[in-house]
């Protein structure tokens, strides 16, 4: 099927990518994100930092879950609007980074996370029921509630510094597959109202914080 080669092209792309980075600390050096080098003219980070990977697990947690929610996205939107997404996610990942580490120079960063966000909250938008299985939980959860409470953790997350999570690439991706969602599909607004105001208060939290000088 159509979809399964562009799905099957882009977890090839991080699998070789990040492989190679696992022995070569120059290659990681070179096309992580690292937000001294992108402002002093190496955008190519934004996109080429998406497809390296920290180790395998971390790679094998991206792959799966993008290979999860990949197919209903793909299903009901098809394959180009698919690939739009995931890079437009990653891409929206990068920026939104930026725009909250730009004076930290020595921000680094590898991964999909974005990117498989974006195709996540895609999925959640189309079919906000989609049941969402969570380690260690003995039931599934709506797809709904499983956007709004991530992306309020995420926010947690980038307020707390606590841990070696990139989050502020979480909620950016989110965004980047919210918006192209709803450009690809505007009758959202008027089939599903309150799940496309619902999963979008996340992200007018984190603005209001931001405008707030919380973080």
């Amino acid at each position: 099927m159509e979809y399964n080669i562009a799905l099957l092209i882009i977890i090839a792309l991080n699998v070789i990518v990040s492989i190679k980075g696992f022995d070569d600390q120059l290659f990681i050096r070179k096309y992580q994100f690292h937000i001294g080098s992108i402002r002093s003219g190496e955008q190519y980070r934004i996109i080429t930092s998406g497809f390296l990977h920290a180790d395998i697990p971390h790679l094998a947690f991206n792959m799966i879950a993008l290979f999860s929610f990949a197919g209903v996205v793909t299903q009901l939107l098809g394959t180009f609007s698919f690939v739009i997404i995931y890079v437009a996610s990653l891409v929206f990942g990068s920026f939104l980074t930026i725009y909250f580490h730009k004076n930290d120079y020595g921000y680094s960063a590898v991964g999909a996370s974005g990117a498989v966000t974006g195709v996540i909250y895609s999925a959640i938008l189309l079919v906000p029921n989609l049941p969402i299985n969570i380690m260690f939980i003995p039931i599934d959860i709506p797809g709904y509630i499983f956007g709004v409470l991530y992306l309020l953790y995420s926010i947690y997350g980038m307020k707390a510094k606590n841990d070696n999570i990139g989050h502020t690439a979480h909620i950016g991706g989110a965004i980047g597959g919210y918006v192209f969602t709803l450009i690809k599909v505007p009758n959202l607004f008027m089939d599903n109202p309150l799940i496309v105001i619902g999963l979008a208060i996340p992200i007018v939290i984190l603005f209001i914080m931001a405008k707030q000088g919380k973080f």
